[in-house]
């Protein structure tokens, strides 16, 4: 391993050594200087690392429906009622080995559905798993290996020290055709907007990913973990070299949730509302550069209410780390850990910092959830009451109340007037709905006449039903 450093170190002073000085040396060639330089390869270290790498077969049971079914004309002809169909899909992608138990991290949307999960080893055999833990909004899954305890592993590394410009290798299984090897560098770092998910803080390489890649390895010159690769930038579906990773250390603490047996992952809460800093906001308050957090809201009675963080201040550090962006500081809080105590630095009339305690959102009030029956335009809906947990896991805004919509039942009469889920029902009838067992009550006492008040995006909508 120390080789393999000298040996790079080795060679890029000789590059420097070697650089012409003169216009009439640029005609030179550079010859290597030792045998070191001439057998200059990655081999070892992939040698080290890759059985770690391993293939993921996720495969599910989908209903195909027979688009005759129901038609009474083609079951009288059949003399039979015409069944759907039924048929098996399968999904490949890659995981990380992280503990010789067996613990493996993979890419959610890898696994998503799937009713049966096997690992296969770069060494061949194969193993039947199960999920300890998954997320869809940070992509990642834990998945735990049937077998013994002797599987190798590869250490995650700290991603903090990871630097642009680092040289780093991607191992995975690219469009199913076996455990491939590409190398490069990190092009940038704190990529956000780059995934549907909440999660915004991505490594971004300039290794060759492809389909299938997702869920494997990003590795450092140590032999490392510090990324899972899980998005390309394509729009033909091959490598452009673009590709992002997961950052190590938001693995390490999800991985730390399974293994205490969490069976979801939960983020801190602070109770504030934040967005980009723009470049007039950057002048307004004297900022070097449009970077960081900006407060839009506070929760009343919340962490930062509390901690004295006011709407108009931008948070630009926590523990002293630099933020880029509001994704940024979200990972940030997120990779210091529950039950911890981050100092934000904030600027606004001059730079301070604050303390706030890092624990979940509480649900406050209950969530009371219905489904919503009978008679009336809303059967079909499933209502909560809304509370800071409920909003972080819908990803509302986290001062949001009231009677939020979590599902609608396909074909309902909800669904066909075109209720969504995150729909903040606000009043019936110009009566205020303050909780779903008040809004049931409300159902039972049918006018025939509905006038109905729904918050949809930060935008009031009105509807009229009959």
């Amino acid at each position: 391993m120390l080789t393999i450093r000298m040996g790079l170190s080795a060679c890029f002073a000789a590059f420097l050594l070697l650089q012409p000085v003169a216009a009439h040396a640029q005609a030179e060639k550079a010859v290597p200087k030792s045998q070191t330089e001439v057998q200059l390869s990655f081999a070892p270290l992939v040698k080290q690392t890759a059985g770690a790498v391993v293939n993921v077969y996720a495969e599910r049971v989908v209903q195909r429906l027979n688009p005759f079914a129901g038609d009474p004309f083609f079951e009288q002809f059949f003399g039979q009622r015409m069944p759907n169909r039924t048929e098996k899909q399968s999904s490949l992608g890659s995981g990380v080995i992280v503990s010789n138990n067996g613990l493996v991290v993979t890419n959610h949307h890898v696994i998503q559905g799937a009713d049966d999960i096997r690992i296969a080893l770069a060494d061949g055999r194969e193993f039947a798993s199960e999920v300890l833990l998954k997320d869809e909004s940070l992509d990642l899954a834990v998945l735990k290996v049937s077998g013994r305890d002797d599987f190798p592993v590869l250490p995650i590394g700290d991603s903090d020290a990871v630097e642009v410009g680092d040289l780093v290798l991607a191992i995975g299984n690219p469009f199913g055709v076996g455990q491939t090897v590409t190398s490069g560098i990190v092009s940038a770092l704190a990529r956000n907007q780059v995934t549907p998910g909440d999660f915004g803080f991505f490594i971004q390489t300039d290794a060759s990913i492809n389909p299938g890649n997702s869920g494997g390895a990003l590795m450092n010159m140590n032999g490392e973990l510090i990324g899972i690769n899980t998005a390309i930038f394509s729009r033909g579906g091959g490598s452009n070299g673009i590709g992002f990773a997961i950052p190590g250390n938001l693995v390490k603490v999800f991985l730390a949730a399974a293994e205490k047996g969490d069976e979801s992952f939960e983020r801190p809460y602070i109770g504030a509302r934040f967005e980009p800093v723009t470049s007039d906001v950057a002048e307004a308050l004297g900022l070097e550069a449009a970077r960081g957090a900006l407060v839009v809201g506070v929760v009343e009675g919340g962490p930062a209410d509390k901690a004295g963080l006011r709407p108009g201040e931008v948070v630009t550090a926590v523990n002293g780390i630099e933020v880029e962006h509001p994704d940024a500081l979200g990972y940030r809080l997120t990779t210091a850990g529950l039950g911890k105590e981050v100092a934000l630095t904030v600027r606004a009339n001059g730079v301070r910092e604050i303390s706030i305690a890092l624990n979940t959102a509480p649900e406050t009030p209950a969530r009371d959830e219905r489904l919503l029956e009978g008679r009336n335009p809303f059967a079909g809906l499933r209502v909560a009451n809304l509370s800071p947990r409920l909003a972080q896991e819908l990803r509302m805004e986290a001062e949001k109340t009231g009677v939020v919509v979590v599902d609608v039942a396909r074909g309902s009469p909800g669904s066909r007037l075109g209720f969504r889920p995150r729909d903040i029902v606000v009043s019936l009838n110009g009566v205020a709905v303050p909780s779903t067992r008040a809004m049931e009550d409300m159902l039972d006492d049918d006018p025939g006449f509905w006038r109905v008040e729904i918050e949809r995006d930060g935008q009031r909508i009105r509807q009229f039903f009959r």
